[in-house]
């Protein structure tokens, strides 16, 4: 085999490898295997302007070192930190600000937790007036149930 089918091989070896690691990465998450194949084309580029096997090497590993790198941010922002709350755990411990007045005898009572309305009732029993913030403590049922938060802090 001659120089030029050895450097046309590795071209084609590096191009197979690239297009495996994009059809692996359809079926993992995390974005990992397409850095490979990244690297993958950019040591397949090396081999087609002439660079040996070591620079080709060296760039699989420049490329796939640099897509890692160039990818995280948009990884990060896809993935988010940790888990998101939901349900009921997005709303206990936050505070609210009580939009009608708290009454636990007439049954009435709504707060607004950020754009949301809420029913709402006193953990306590008592009347807290409108303005007050209130602190979430649970959810029973559609309502809140809540304490003024100048209590919850201390």
């Amino acid at each position: 085999m001659s120089d030029a089918e050895l450097a046309s091989l590795l071209i084609w070896l590096w191009i197979l490898m690239a297009v495996a690691f994009f059809v692996a990465e359809i079926f993992t998450a995390g974005f990992v295997l397409m850095c490979f194949g990244v690297g993958a084309l950019m040591a397949a580029a090396a081999g087609f302007l002439g660079f040996g096997l070591a620079w080709q090497l060296l760039a699989f590993i420049l490329g796939s070192t640099a897509a890692v790198l160039l990818s995280r941010p948009f990884a990060h922002q896809v993935s988010g930190e940790g888990e998101q709350p939901v349900a009921i755990g997005r709303v206990v411990g936050r505070r609210a600000i009580v939009l009608q007045e708290i009454n636990p005898v007439t049954g009435t009572g709504l707060v607004r937790l950020d754009a949301e309305e809420w029913r709402a009732e006193s953990v306590q029993g008592q009347v807290i007036p409108p303005g007050t913030v209130v602190e979430v403590l649970g959810v029973d049922g559609v309502r809140l149930q809540v304490r003024p938060a100048s209590e919850a802090s201390s």
